[in-house]
C-alpha cells in the first residue's frame, strides 16, 4: 500500500507531535517529517518531497503566509493551512487560499485542551482528499488580476458617486437572483467570479461557501475588495437589494424568504443537514420557493453533493437554469459531479467562464 507522504510544520513542539500523531493513526498517512518554521520547511520539503503539507499560518523566522508563497513557486503541491479563529488569523487564512492553499483547518479557539482532538478527523480528511484533489489546473494557476473597468461611475472609494441599488420591492416581470453553492476550492473559484459581475447587474446574488464560523466576514470583505459588486456577509433580517452579493456566515444557514412585496434574508442554526452548516441544499431549497423569480443556480468546486437536492427542488418549482463547473477547473470535482449527475444542470464551465455564463442567462433567456 502506498501511503500519503506528509511534512508537518508548526512552531509549537506540542501541536507537531498531536498533527503527528493524528495522521499516523490512519492506516494509509504517514508523517514523513517536521518542521518548525517556513524555513525549516522548505529544507524538509526539498529533502523529503512530501505529497502533502500542513502549515501553520502563525510562525517565527518565515510565517505560514511566506513560506506558503515560497513552496507554490519552488515545490508546488496541496498545502493546508493550520490557522487561528483571530481576526487577523482569519484574514490571513483568506489570503493563504488565494496564494494556492488547498483549504484549511481551523484551530480551536482558546488555550491547549482536549478540544485539540476535535479537529482530527477533519485533518484526516482534508489529507486525503488534498492527495487526490485536481490541484495542477486550478490551484497552481495565477488569478487574472483583469476585472472589468468599473461602470457608470460606480466607485467604492467615491461614496458620494456610488449609486445605491434598491431593495427588491413591487417585483418586476424580469425578477430574477443568483444562487452559488460551492466548498473546497471555492473561495479562489469565487474570485474568479464575482469580479466579472459588472456592478449593475439587475439581481442579487447569494452564496452558500462550507467554512467554520470566524471566516466568511473576511472571505466577504476580501472579496469586495476586488469586485464591482457589493460582497458582504448576509445579516439577520436584511432586505435584498440587487447587485449585492450574500455570502453565508460560517456556521449558520441561509435562507431568503419573501416578506410581502421584498426579498429578506434568514439567518439560523437550525439543524445541519448531510454535515453542512450553511448548506447549499438549505439555501436552494428556500429559493425554491420564491416561483415568482428566474433562477440561476451555480454549484462548483467541492465535495460531497451538497446542492443536488436543492437544485431538483428549485428545477420542479420554476424557471431555473443551472451552471456546474467543469472537472477540468474543479480543484474537488464532488459537488459538480453530483449536480451533472441529477441531469439538471444546463450548461458546464470552466471556472474563468462561469461569469459570462450567469449574465448570459440572465440578458438572454
Amino acid at each position: 500500500m502506498v501511503k500519503i507522504r506528509v511534512l508537518v510544520v508548526d512552531d509549537s513542539a506540542f501541536m507537531r507531535k498531536l498533527i503527528t500523531d493524528f495522521l499516523n493513526e490512519d492506516e494509509i498517512i504517514e508523517v514523513v517529517g517536521v518542521a518548525r518554521n517556513g524555513e525549516d520547511a522548505l529544507v524538509k520539503i526539498k529533502e523529503l518531497n512530501p505529497d502533502v503539507v500542513t502549515l501553520d499560518v502563525e510562525m517565527p523566522v518565515k510565517n505560514g503566509l511566506e513560506a506558503l508563497k515560497d513552496i507554490m513557486k519552488q515545490f508546488p503541491r496541496p498545502v493546508i493551512m493550520l490557522s487561528s479563529t483571530t481576526k487577523e488569523g482569519a484574514e490571513n487564512t483568506i489570503l493563504s487560499l488565494q496564494y494556492g492553499a488547498f483549504d484549511f483547518i481551523a484551530k480551536p479557539s482558546g488555550a491547549i485542551s482536549l478540544d485539540l482532538y476535535k479537529v482530527k478527523e477533519d485533518l484526516i480528511e482534508k489529507v486525503k482528499l488534498a492527495k487526490r484533489a485536481n490541484i495542477s489546473n486550478s490551484l497552481l494557476q495565477p488569478i487574472s488580476k483583469k476585472y472589468p473597468k468599473i461602470q457608470q461611475g460606480y466607485s467604492k472609494i467615491d461614496s458620494k458617486s456610488i449609486v445605491r441599488p434598491k431593495s427588491i420591492d413591487k417585483i418586476s416581470k424580469n425578477k430574477s437572483l443568483v444562487c452559488i453553492g460551492t466548498s473546497t476550492g471555492g473561495p479562489r473559484a469565487l474570485q474568479q467570479v464575482l469580479p466579472k459581475i459588472p456592478a449593475d447587474i439587475n439581481a442579487p446574488i447569494f452564496i452558500v461557501q462550507h467554512m467554520p464560523p470566524g471566516f466568511t466576514l473576511s472571505l466577504a470583505n476580501r472579496l469586495n475588495t476586488v469586485s464591482l459588486i457589493t460582497v458582504k456577509e448576509a445579516e439577520n433580517g436584511e432586505l435584498v437589494k440587487n447587485g449585492t452579493a450574500y455570502i453565508a456566515p460560517g456556521g449558520s444557514h441561509l435562507k431568503v424568504i419573501k416578506s410581502g412585496t421584498s426579498l429578506t434574508i434568514k439567518i439560523d442554526q437550525s439543524d445541519i443537514r448531510n454535515g453542512h452548516r450553511p448548506s447549499v441544499d438549505v439555501m436552494f431549497e428556500s429559493i425554491s420557493e420564491i416561483p415568482e423569480f428566474k433562477k440561476i443556480a451555480v454549484i462548483m468546486t467541492g465535495m460531497g453533493a451538497d446542492g443536488s437536492d436543492g437544485l431538483k427542488k428549485l428545477k420542479n418549482t420554476g424557471l431555473v437554469k443551472a451552471i456546474s463547473e467543469s472537472e477540468q477547473t474543479s480543484i474537488v470535482y464532488g459537488m459538480p459531479k453530483a449536480a451533472v449527475g441529477t441531469t439538471f444542470v444546463d450548461k458546464i464551465e470552466n471556472v474563468e467562464n462561469i461569469a459570462a455564463a450567469i449574465m448570459d442567462y440572465l440578458e438572454n433567456q
